[in-house]
């Protein structure tokens, strides 16, 4: 595989996370770095993360696995997409928003949007990239790209956030992890 299929592999891999990043960023409203580069690091991690332990495992993964980590990740989605339009529905006196920098939400989006990487480390195996010093490569670029998209989402989630104030962002925000997740059970079933 050249650097630049391994380039667009996560380029393709970070835009789950971007997307759910420009949701976070909206329901976030205003720039708290902490919060956002330990959601950012989060994202690039697992997205780094799954490859590399698929990687590991190779000869234990089966197709049925593959369909069940797809299956999970819909299903996170979906619960956290749900439970966003919830919230947003709710009295004005009850409302309180889905806080995205919470450390369950982080690493349920992080699981989340990272699943679709377990089959990367697969077929780096089935590439024949057989040592440490052949994968860790491919496994930190992707990383780092899913975290400067991540942050980048973030970031543009937040001015967006703003310019829309009167819009329910936590209500749009669900919708579209509702739509990530749909997305992700159609790609399956396609297959």
């Amino acid at each position: 595989m050249s650097v630049w299929e391994i380039w667009l592999l996560a380029v393709g891999l970070a835009m789950d996370c971007f997307a759910v990043s420009v949701v976070s960023g909206i329901t976030l409203k205003r720039v708290r770095w902490m919060p956002m580069l330990f959601m950012a690091l989060m994202f690039g991690l697992f997205q780094a993360g799954m490859p590399l332990i698929s990687w590991i495992g190779a000869s234990l993964i089966t197709p049925s696995m593959e369909r069940v980590g797809h299956v999970v990740a819909v299903l996170m989605l979906l619960f956290l997409g749900g439970h966003m339009i919830w919230e947003s529905l709710k009295e004005e006196e009850e409302e309180h928003e889905q806080d995205p920098t919470k450390l369950w939400v982080v690493l349920l989006l992080a699981v989340a949007t990272s699943i679709d990487a377990l089959t990367v480390g697969v077929s780096f195996a089935c590439l024949g990239y057989y040592t440490w010093a052949q994968i860790l490569p491919p496994v930190g670029i992707i990383g780092w790209v899913s975290f400067l998209f991540s942050t980048v989402g973030l970031l543009l989630g937040i001015g967006f956030g703003r310019a829309a104030q009167r819009f329910k962002a936590e209500l749009w925000g669900g919708v579209i992890l509702i739509l990530i997740g749909v997305k992700i059970a159609l790609e399956q079933l396609s297959n």
